[in-house]
C-alpha cells in the first residue's frame, strides 16, 4: 500500500526516543486501529511535533499512512491532553494499564470499533474524577470478548436460570446458579452481590455504567476475581499492571 496523507482522530499513549532526535509514539485511533507513528526531529528544541505526543495527548494528527509498520507524523491540530491523568500518578497509573491492555487485544492498523469508544469514556471519567479502579473493573470485564473470551453471564451455564444466587466458574466459563455449585469445587466462591457486579459490568453498555458505585469490600472482591479470570484464561504479563498492583500494595 502507498503512502497516503490521511487525518486520523486518536490518543497518545507510549512513547520513546527513536534514534537521535526522534520520537516513535503509539496512537489509539477511531477508525485506524493503533498506529506506531514516527516523528522525526520531534526531540529537538525547536520541533513543535513533541508537546503533541505527550502521553494521554487526543486530537487529530495529519500522517503518511500505511496501513503497515510505522507511519510518519507529518503534523497536527487541535490537540489536548487529559491533565489530570498526565499530573495524577494513581490516575495515571489506571489509565496506562488500560490502554495498555486494549493495545494487547488487538494487532496493528486493526479497527477497535467499539472499544475506541469504551479507551475515550475510560480516560475521560477518571480525569474527570470518577473512582478509576471501578471504571479499570469494567474495561477489563468489557475487553474479555475482545480477547476471545467471553464468559457467559446471562444465566447458569448448566441449566439456564437467570434469577436466583450465582458464583463464577472459570472452568464452566460463567455463572453457576446455586443449585448447581457442586460441579465445580474450583469457584471463585464470592458473594451473590460480587457475582452480581460482574454480571451488571459485562452485560450493561459502558456508557451506563460510570457512576457505578460499590463499598471497598466488594470492589476488591471483584478486583481479585477479574485478576484471577485474566490469569487463567489470558495469562497477560504486562509491566502496567505490575505497576498498579505495586501503587495499591502501597496504599
Amino acid at each position: 500500500m502507498a503512502r497516503q496523507l490521511k487525518e486520523v482522530q486518536g490518543i497518545i499513549f507510549k512513547r520513546q526516543k527513536y534514534r537521535e532526535a526522534d520520537l516513535l509514539a503509539k496512537i489509539m485511533t477511531k477508525n485506524n486501529g493503533i498506529i506506531t507513528l514516527l516523528a522525526h526531529g520531534a526531540l529537538k528544541p525547536k520541533s513543535k511535533l513533541g508537546a503533541s505526543l505527550l502521553n494521554f495527548s487526543y486530537g487529530t494528527y495529519v500522517i503518511y499512512f500505511t496501513g503497515h509498520g510505522l507511519s510518519t507524523l507529518r503534523t497536527y491540530k487541535d490537540v489536548s491532553q487529559f491533565d489530570g491523568l498526565f499530573s495524577d500518578l494513581t490516575k495515571n497509573a489506571y489509565a496506562s494499564f488500560i490502554l495498555d491492555l486494549i493495545d494487547h487485544a488487538f494487532i496493528e492498523y486493526q479497527n477497535l470499533g467499539k472499544y475506541y469508544n469504551l479507551a475515550n469514556f475510560a480516560l475521560q471519567k477518571i480525569n474527570a474524577g470518577t473512582d478509576p479502579e471501578m471504571i479499570t473493573q469494567i474495561v477489563q470485564m468489557q475487553l474479555l470478548q475482545a480477547y476471545g473470551v467471553e464468559p457467559e453471564m446471562r444465566h447458569c451455564v448448566i441449566c439456564g436460570k437467570k434469577q436466583g444466587k450465582f458464583d463464577y466458574s472459570i472452568k464452566s466459563g460463567g455463572i453457576l446458579c446455586s443449585q448447581h455449585f457442586d460441579t465445580d469445587p474450583g469457584r471463585l466462591h464470592l458473594k451473590p452481590k460480587e457475582t452480581a457486579v460482574l454480571r451488571t459490568i459485562f452485560l450493561l453498555p459502558f456508557e451506563r455504567l460510570g457512576d457505578i458505585k460499590i463499598n471497598t469490600a466488594t470492589k476488591t472482591a471483584t478486583r481479585k476475581a477479574i485478576d484471577r479470570i485474566y490469569q487463567e484464561t489470558i495469562d497477560l504479563n504486562l509491566k502496567t499492571k505490575k505497576f498498579l498492583d505495586e501503587l495499591k500494595l502501597n496504599e
